[in-house]
């Protein structure tokens, strides 16, 4: 028989799905009522700005504190903290069995913190946390005043498969929830008060910032 009078196969319904193996986990969390948070912090990252000459590694101009930030940010930096390895104790699961079977408990985090204070020009070149579960991100100032309008220093997630998804023909997506960007970045536009986690493997970087104010934010490395 001819195959232009065969007849088409339909897939059933029954058992069709779509898969998404392979997910990167990556947790945007908004801090409710975080005006008084942000201003204790700012004053503490401020004046340890002014008192110290910072560090340069995955940053390209702009401050970097020493990863001491729990030692000189107070009681804001001690809160925040918390925050952040009770966010991580969410996300994490600790094998129990060889069947795979898991249960979510307290984990004795070990957490180093730095500050980062970008101006115009500034940002961070791609990087990972190694020795690290978690890392995570929160954003005391996002640079934005009251300009609506972008002013760069997005957050960079570069796919972890690499650009080969893309690479054999670039213009072509996989039209599946998830995964249209597969084997390009994916970016997030920082706000004050929000905290991102995300598996400290995951190469990232910052944009560079094109506003006129400053951008600070402080970075976290969570290991068990």
């Amino acid at each position: 028989m001819s195959g232009s009078h065969q007849k088409a196969l339909i897939f059933s319904d029954s058992g069709f799905r779509v898969r998404h193996l392979f997910p990167t986990p990556f947790v945007v969390a908004p801090v409710e009522d975080c005006a008084a948070l942000n201003a204790a912090l700012l004053e503490a990252i401020t004046a340890r700005a002014a008192a110290h000459p910072g560090v340069c590694r995955s940053n390209a101009g702009g401050w970097q504190s020493r990863d001491d930030f729990a030692a000189w940010s107070g009681a804001a930096g001690q809160q925040l903290l918390d925050a952040v390895g009770r966010l991580a104790d969410q996300m994490t699961g600790v094998q129990e069995d060889e069947d795979g079977d898991f249960t979510r408990r307290p984990i004795a985090w070990r957490i180093n913190a730095w500050a980062n204070v970008n101006g115009p020009g500034h940002a961070n070149h791609a990087h990972h946390h190694p020795a690290s579960f978690w890392s995570a991100v929160y954003w005391v100032e996002d640079g934005r005043g009251t300009d609506a309008e972008s002013v760069g220093g997005e957050f960079e997630m570069q796919d972890p498969r690499g650009i080969l998804p893309a690479f054999h023909a670039p213009r072509l997506r996989y039209a599946v929830p998830g995964c249209l960007s597969a084997g390009l970045s994916d970016f997030l536009v920082p706000r004050s008060g929000t905290l991102v986690l995300f598996p400290s493997w995951l190469v990232h970087a910052v944009r560079p910032y094109r506003g006129t104010g400053r951008r600070v934010s402080v970075a976290f490395n969570l290991a068990p």
